[in-house]
């Protein structure tokens, strides 16, 4: 008897995340001009696990939609584009490095940590900067993004948000964290 991965849908849940993502999709055209829909769905159909980490993705609040195409490698870049930093990932400090470095008030959970499990990247200040240019996000939030290491080591940690019509980049120390604040992922099909 085939023991069934923990990183694969049910047929309904798969049916279910496809419906969800297409009506995502048609409502906004904006994020992702002269792409087709059934060219996405026969890439998400042809990769379980993608569809999985899409799901985890939905699951969490982050409103995955379809961005870019990667006309070279034929793949399709899809971020969170939820209006808030994705509601089932707030609270959370930035990596495990900075979770075990708190003494008192630990949070759950870490960015980095959740990120991996879930199968996607943390998106990068790029990316965000991207992602602010197809519409309004992170205007009462704020989202973690990618640090580099040299300022990780030095125990800091980077967020972005949106205020005043601009985007805004900001440190912090990598063992905080706030309600208001989570993040954003990427992920290539």
């Amino acid at each position: 008897m085939r023991v069934k991965n923990i990183t694969e849908l049910s047929l309904e849940q798969k049916a279910e995340l496809l419906i969800v993502l297409e009506d995502r999709f048609n409502k906004n055209m904006n994020r992702h001009k002269g792409i087709e829909w059934a060219k996405v769905k026969e890439k998400l159909n042809a990769n379980k696990e993608k569809l999985w980490s899409l799901n985890e993705m939905e699951r969490t609040g982050g409103e995955p939609d379809v961005v870019d195409y990667d006309q070279e490698e034929d793949t399709y870049i899809f971020f969170d584009c939820s209006a808030e930093s994705p509601k089932g990932r707030r609270s959370v400090c930035y990596d495990r490095k900075a979770l075990e470095s708190r003494k008192k008030h630990k949070p759950e959970n870490n960015v980095i940590d959740m990120a991996t499990h879930m199968g996607i990247e943390l998106l990068t200040e790029e990316q965000y900067r991207a992602l602010q240019k197809l519409g309004n996000f992170d205007l009462k939030t704020s989202s973690w993004v990618q640090t580099p290491s040299d300022i990780r080591k030095l125990g800091g940690a980077l967020f972005c948000d949106c205020r005043y019509g601009h985007v805004f980049i900001y440190h912090n120390g990598a063992e905080s964290y706030y309600a208001a604040r989570g993040f954003r992922g990427s992920l290539i099909v």
